[in-house]
């Protein structure tokens, strides 16, 4: 299916993808031939320069290819760089890395770092898409971004040190999202009593829009490479080893398909939880908007739907953005990983037999 430029070019993560790219291509090249890395050096230079936590929690560092302090670099450096890095052909190997990287590096409880700054300013935005267009044209490696789920490929990942399955009842999905929603609206009543009513106050909380993590989630299977949800996971904890296992969908399980911001705002439209005085004060922070904020009612959208699928072309066009629902109204995309399914009725059951990875360097690969 084809991938729209302009839409990768509109959303935060998408952009950061393409900036990805260019420095990848770059680093590539000068892996073989021994060049210098100049849209490296300038990227740094002017994303420090643009990073909210600049000479605190970020910190200038001249890596291995850079023998002196360089200039300075704006912007502009950056854009007239960026028009003249030859790009790498995009294959499943390199695009998966980046987006893997681009996964990683998302954070919704905050600003938006230097890099995430620099890829939106407008000079560095226009020079991007000369990589969006070369992107979108690579079909074999990046067409399953906006595919729906893949209901014949589906497989859940377990992390080495992932907690053991309830044996409380709050394991079935009916009851969990029953405390999830009870869980939501308690603390949006002990937000509205406790938390400051300024935006921009230092107040934090949770920050995430998903259906409550214990439910099973699942993602498409890459070949070789393995499932999606080994490499793209936001907001990870350094995991090194998994076991990844099938799952059977039922060709007549209800799927909800987030395929771009539009069908988001279509769910919290229908089924709105408000959580403004819970999230207000991150999403100000990650969106720079401070609005009534709604998130969908998971709850309520399991009795008509079964689970819900997120393409990673809509995580790159809306993740971390303020979507639009309704007049004075936005949501927020936060804490879902790309190709991700929820699964929010008990339908689908993962294979007994599971297959091992391992993170050797930056890949994962076949383990025991």
């Amino acid at each position: 299916m084809t991938i729209r430029p302009e839409a990768l070019l509109s959303g935060w993560r998408g952009r950061r993808l393409l900036l990805e790219l260019a420095l990848r291509s770059e680093a590539l090249r000068a892996d073989r031939d021994g060049t210098q890395v100049p849209l490296a050096q300038a990227v740094m230079s002017a994303s420090y320069d643009l990073d909210p936590g600049q000479g605190r929690s970020v910190v200038f560092y001249l890596g291995p290819r850079v023998p002196e302090p360089t200039p300075a670099a704006t912007p502009e450096t950056v854009a007239s760089l960026l028009g003249q890095v030859r790009l790498a052909d995009v294959d499943q190997d390199l695009v998966l890395r980046a987006l893997a990287e681009v996964v990683v590096n998302a954070r919704y409880w905050q600003e938006p770092d230097g890099d995430d700054v620099l890829a939106a300013t407008a000079v560095v935005r226009a020079a991007l898409g000369r990589i969006a267009t070369h992107v979108a044209g690579s079909a074999a490696a990046v067409g399953w971004w906006n595919e729906p789920v893949a209901r014949a490929d589906q497989h859940t990942v377990a992390w080495d040190d992932a907690a053991p399955a309830p044996t409380d009842g709050t394991g079935d999905p009916e009851v969990r999202l029953a405390s999830w929603r009870v869980g939501v609206l308690k603390g949006e009543r002990h937000a509205v009593k406790h938390a400051p009513a300024d935006p921009a106050a230092s107040w934090s909380g949770e920050w995430w829009s998903t259906p409550p993590s214990e439910l099973t989630r699942t993602t498409r299977g890459l070949g070789r490479s393995g499932p999606a949800g080994l490499w793209l996971v936001e907001d990870g904890m350094g995991w090194e080893r998994a076991v990844t296992s099938r799952v059977a969908v039922p060709a007549e399980a209800r799927v909800y398909e987030i395929d771009g911001p539009d069908a988001w705002a279509a769910l919290c439209l229908a089924h709105p939880l408000d959580v403004t005085a819970q999230k207000r004060h991150d999403w100000y922070r990650t969106t720079g908007r401070a609005e009534r904020w709604v998130i969908p009612d998971w709850a309520i959208l399991a009795l008509e739907y079964d689970a819900i699928h997120l393409t990673t072309a809509a995580y790159l066009a809306a993740a971390g953005t303020a979507i639009p629902v309704d007049r004075g109204t936005c949501s927020v995309i936060a804490g879902w990983n790309p190709d991700e399914t929820y699964w929010l009725t008990d339908v689908v059951r993962p294979d007994e037999d599971g297959a091992v990875w391992v993170l050797d360097d930056e890949d994962w690969v076949p383990g025991s």
